[in-house]
């Protein structure tokens, strides 16, 4: 078995008296696709934060690519090639598509490569091609989330993060962007972490599902494998619910 890429374990977090977290395990290897499903209040958005450094973990260790990176800055874990895109669809309004996406290269010294995946990445999602120089903050919803997508991969992530990429999309915009994100898993040989709160589009996803509920996994496996009993059980609590399954 390879090192992962993405190594967490015993991690704890807390919200004054209250247990986001509760010694949650999870490694991811290159080039994996993870969906983190599960109810409201799970800690799946906690996890994304913990791992970008935006939240402190009371307990545990995280390490990517090799690297401690439990309690660091935000900017110093980003840089060691991890992207987050967090829920909301956070674009800078007032500035160009092409603005947006620039912002994203970050420390990228490489002029040619830059402008490499500037093409691909328009090529990818060609309605921000059509809308490069107008301003981001009149794009439609959809338009938002796959713009900041792929500023995220501007910065050439080694695994990209989405928190909710699905929130506050008709079903078609939502169809759209996860087809450029398996777009880019197949070209890119990208690694995914991405938190949805359905678990059918989950299952449609591929890659491994894991599970949350009351900061801890409780199901983890082949989506293909899971049955509908399985998750309903994981999902909503019940007692016959297996403690985890590994596929």
């Amino acid at each position: 078995m390879t090192t992962p890429l993405l190594s967490i374990q015993d991690l704890h977090v807390r919200y004054g008296g209250i247990a986001a977290l509760r010694g949650l395990d999870l490694t991811i290897h290159a080039g994996e696709t993870v969906m983190v499903t599960g109810p409201n209040g799970a800690g799946k958005s906690t996890l994304m934060k913990a791992i970008a450094g935006l939240v402190k973990p009371r307990q545990g260790r995280i390490v990517f690519d090799g690297q401690l990176t439990t309690g660091r800055a935000p900017e110093t874990v980003a840089a060691s090639g991890f992207s987050l895109v967090p829920e909301g669809r956070q674009v800078f309004g007032s500035m160009t598509v092409l603005e947006n996406l620039r912002i994203g290269t970050g420390l990228r010294r490489n002029a040619l490569a830059v402008a490499a995946d500037l093409e691909y990445l328009l090529d990818v999602f060609p309605l921000l091609r059509e809308r490069a120089h107008g301003q981001a903050g009149l794009l439609s919803g959809g338009q938002q989330q796959m713009l900041v997508i792929a500023r995220a991969l501007m910065a050439a992530p080694r695994l990209l993060a989405i928190d909710e990429p699905s929130l506050g999309l008709a079903p078609r915009v939502t169809d759209q962007v996860y087809e450029a994100l398996l777009r880019l898993r197949a070209e890119r040989d990208l690694t995914l972490l991405i938190v949805e709160q359905s678990a059918s589009r989950a299952l449609l996803t591929g890659g491994r599902m894991v599970m949350l509920r009351e900061g801890g996994i409780v199901l983890e496996g082949d989506p293909r494998q899971i049955t509908a009993q399985q998750m309903q059980q994981a999902y909503f609590g019940y007692d016959a619910a297996p403690a985890a399954m590994h596929a």
